[in-house]
């Protein structure tokens, strides 16, 4: 098999809301596939096939929507695959259509991925069907409480992240989540839902879609001789594994560890911290920041919670995360994994508007799905080798 160098030159999402109810799944999926032709003034007879990812079907009560879809994404007569793996799936359609150019299969695919919650009750979905599920946040409460215990993080951490993201979004003017008096207060001080994690520490339910466009290095250097400046797919990871057995360290899970040094190694990064200038990591619930900064060698074990203490992470600190906004911000959850690599491509491309990274040349967005057992990685940059 063949290895094309791979670019993204189009990028388009919605903006997040509760609730879309001015249009349909095909309407939604349309307006960010829009804006991805838009920005890489293609039309779609210019796109060679489609990438499509979303939640389980059961999140909204629609079966194979996908097969319905291709008028609305251009796609009559043309490939379409469908992907999924829970809550990584946004991040694994994306490398799923980077793995199409890279193979020579095609020339330029589109990857798009959405969901919209406000027609679905993602709650009795979760319990495959059947009421009095925990949700997300109970499953990964026990989790989290064990990291606490572990690191000896003080309380404030996770109401910090909070606020850092819910800051963020206020720059993004696709957040869904816009907490103009956000405070550590105003988060200490929302209910508790699963201990220790309160209200304002996780993440909303939204209605949104992102779509990606991928092309050759023919169409990469294009787009750079025309001004448009492309991120360059160096690397992708993924890496499963079952939620539950004897030993598994859910805290630490081996497949995040193992699909982060593929990734490093692909790219040549030897120090995670030092070589990447920002991360857009997957946070539905605001704990899970220094659990992956640790997942992912980014900090020593134990030492995450002291780069969010410190403000490291904040936009302006020495390794910025999630400077969108964050799962934490909008959550459209077949479409949060793609919005975190998509972010990743707009800070290297120098076009995250009022949050961008000053220097932001090598960046990683990473999610995770299920009960922390599916991994997708990648990492863009703004050369084919950023580091000389």
């Amino acid at each position: 098999m063949s290895f094309q160098p791979t670019a993204i030159v189009g990028i388009g999402q919605t903006h997040h809301t509760p609730r879309r109810r001015d249009v349909s799944f095909p309407g939604l999926i349309r307006e960010a596939a829009v804006r991805a032709l838009d920005d890489a003034q293609m039309t779609w007879s210019d796109i060679d096939a489609v990438v499509l990812g979303k939640a389980p079907d059961l999140f909204e009560g629609v079966m194979k929507p996908e097969l319905y879809m291709s008028d609305a994404l251009g796609a009559t007569g043309k490939p379409m695959f469908r992907v999924h793996t829970a809550g990584s799936v946004g991040g694994t359609t994306g490398i799923v259509a980077s793995h199409h150019v890279q193979a020579g299969v095609h020339t330029r695919v589109m990857a798009v991925a959405f969901e919209k919650q406000s027609e679905g009750n993602a709650q009795f979905a979760l319990g495959s069907g059947r009421g009095a599920s925990l949700g997300a946040g109970g499953a990964f409460a026990p989790f989290i409480r064990s990291y606490i215990n572990r690191s000896g993080a003080p309380e404030h951490i996770g109401w910090q992240v909070a606020v850092k993201d819910r800051q963020n979004a206020l720059k993004n003017e696709y957040a869904h989540l816009k907490i103009a008096d956000i405070s550590i207060e105003k988060v200490r001080e929302s209910p508790m839902m699963w201990e220790p994690i309160r209200y304002l520490e996780s993440c909303p339910s939204s209605d949104g879609a992102c779509a990606v466009i991928f092309t050759d290095e023919d169409g990469g250097n294009a787009a750079a001789s025309d001004g448009r400046q492309p991120a360059w797919v160096l690397g992708t990871a993924v890496r499963s594994e079952p939620g539950s057995f004897p030993g598994r360290d859910a805290v630490r899970p081996q497949g995040a560890i193992d699909c982060a040094w593929d990734l490093y190694g692909q790219v040549g990064i030897t120090n995670p911290r030092e070589q990447i200038d920002m991360a857009e990591l997957y946070v539905p619930f605001s704990w899970f920041e220094p659990i992956w900064l640790e997942g992912h060698d980014i900090a020593e074990v134990g030492e995450g919670w002291k780069m969010v203490d410190s403000g490291e992470t904040e936009i302006g600190g020495a390794f910025p995360v999630n400077c969108s906004g964050g799962v934490l911000s909008s959550n459209p959850i077949g479409a949060s994994g793609l919005l975190r690599f998509a972010e990743a491509a707009l800070q290297v491309r120098g076009m995250a508007g009022e949050h961008q990274v000053d220097g932001a040349n090598v960046a990683l967005g990473q999610a995770y799905g299920a009960n922390m057992q599916y991994f997708a990685m990648w990492i863009v940059a703004n050369s084919l080798d950023p580091f000389g």
